[in-house]
């Protein structure tokens, strides 16, 4: 809510000119830095981020709970659409694999960066009608946990998990094997073991649900103290489960719902903790970088110090650029991708819907369908590489992202409405984030969905569906399974935006 002092037109109006004047601070920063930056995309960049900046501005200015999904994909949207463009044109920094370059990437981050523009105008617009902004009471249904079915379900699920787990490592030899195995690029481990890993990983949220149900009428149990024990405790144990494979991802989207269900169950999270929390995620994401290029040998050398971390950040393409503009960011292959395409000579066929069939087929297991249609990935191929070189045995793993993936299927001019889907996802999780009550059992489950919708805004298709079924399936059963639905009534805030 906002401040009574203040009406939010007024507080709106006041962040369009804070968000106009830090975009157009930082430009003028980067053009005191090179030439490059005398180009007209600079300007669709910018536009892009004065509009994603507002969600920004109104999250730092406390107009947003701090897990509004509108402040996050605010936040991770200005870093996406506006400074990963001019950052990757500052350090000349782009994606190589074998690919031949455009000439000049500012066109094409230019080109993209007009289509994104009217994208987000297309988001906002999704997103207000979606979350429905109303002030009246509504009826609606109450999740509360029923504590004696919940101790029984969750200490089931917990022991399942961890019997599974144990399974996995010693199908592999152990820890040391199972890290040998994961580590090594040119091993294609756990091929085949999807649904296992959904089952077995779920033991670190599982827990940390346990904890929060316990802590909830435990005064002692909510001190901040105890909840950076229990934090480094679910870290500790997601490394355990899922987090020696490799994905910094899967790490850092728990550790996110963590700290979500501490702020929604137990006790709200201020910024100053989330400043401190962010410079803590972006060292481990630096750090495991080294670990996901080289195995424990990869992140020991990145423990004997800075000279030694720059030269396998060289070696393996793991620095801070690679965080920052590819693990963060899309603007390099999406740029990419467009270039192509508006190519005379390209001879690529769009999918027209397949990489979205193929993601859909993935729920069928292998077994039962052996030649089951490639999701994004060959589409992918072919669109960097030419017509057939999937079927020549090429491999990527790279994520186009949601505008990618769209243009991929239904031509780039296909980007502003690939949108619509962000929209809707933000605006019904914001619904929810106003509506539930302060003892509502689906709380438990709302950073996930905060979480999902910048999945959907960084990942392809598989990579959401994927994060639907592996992360959420068994929490949200049990979540179910252990909570009464009755009868309440809610007050629904107004919400703006």
């Amino acid at each position: 809510m906002y401040p009574k002092h203040l009406h939010p037109k007024d507080a709106d109006i006041h962040s369009i000119f804070i968000s106009f004047f830090l975009c157009i601070l930082i430009v003028v920063g980067f053009l005191q830095t090179s030439e490059q930056f005398l180009h007209w995309f600079v300007i669709p960049v910018t536009l892009s981020g004065i509009l994603m900046g507002i969600d920004a501005v109104n999250w730092f200015r406390s107009r947003l709970n701090i897990f509004d999904p509108v402040g996050i994909i605010g936040l991770l949207g200005f870093h996406f659409f506006f400074l990963v463009p001019l950052l990757s044109v500052s350090w000349d920094y782009w994606m190589d694999s074998g690919i031949t370059p455009p000439p000049d990437w500012r066109p094409w981050l230019g080109g993209m960066a007009i289509l994104n523009f009217l994208g987000i105008w297309v988001y906002r617009i999704a997103r207000n009608l979606a979350s429905k902004p109303v002030n009246y009471l509504s009826k609606q249904q109450v999740w509360r946990i029923d504590r004696n079915r919940f101790q029984l379900i969750i200490s089931l699920a917990l022991m399942f998990s961890g019997l599974l787990q144990l399974v996995v490592y010693k199908s592999f030899g152990g820890i040391i094997g199972y890290i040998t195995a994961f580590t090594d690029t040119d091993n294609r481990a756990g091929e085949g073991m999807g649904w296992l890993f959904m089952l077995s990983e779920t033991f670190p949220m599982l827990a940390m649900i346990g904890f929060a149900v316990y802590a909830k009428r435990k005064e002692r149990m909510q001190f901040w103290y105890v909840f950076v024990i229990a934090l480094l405790i679910f870290l500790v144990l997601q490394i355990l489960f899922g987090g020696l494979r490799g994905s910094r991802s899967n790490t850092i989207w728990a550790l996110f719902w963590a700290v979500g269900i501490i702020h929604f169950w137990l006790r709200p999270i201020k910024k100053q903790q989330i400043a401190i929390g962010l410079v803590f995620l972006m060292l481990f994401m630096y750090m495991y970088g080294f670990y996901k290029a080289g195995g424990l040998e990869g992140f020991t050398t990145a423990l004997k110090g800075q000279e030694a971390r720059a030269e396998l950040a060289e070696k393996k393409d793991r620095g801070w650029e690679s965080l920052l503009l590819q693990d963060l960011g899309r603007s390099d292959i999406q740029a990419f991708l467009l270039y192509r395409l508006m190519r005379h000579d390209n001879d690529y066929e769009y999918a027209w819907g397949r990489t979205y069939f193929g993601t859909v087929t993935f729920l069928i297991p292998k077994a039962i369908w052996p030649g089951r249609p490639p999701a994004a990935g060959k589409e992918g191929i072919e669109a960097q590489y030419g017509r057939g070189t999937y079927a020549a045995g090429w491999e990527t793993s790279k994520i186009y992202g949601l505008t990618g993936e769209a243009m991929l299927n239904f031509t780039p001019f296909a980007i502003p409405f690939s949108f619509i889907p962000l929209g809707i996802a933000v605006g019904l999780v914001r619904r929810s984030l106003v509506s539930w009550e302060s003892d509502d059992s689906r709380l438990l489950l709302l950073p996930m969905l905060v979480n999902l919708c910048f999945v959907i805004l960084v990942g392809d298709s598989l990579n959401v569906l994927f994060f639907l079924i592996k992360n959420s399936s068994i929490p949200s059963l049990v979540i179910w399974l252990s909570s009464k639905k009755e009868a309440g009534t809610t007050r629904i805030a107004r919400m703006h935006g």
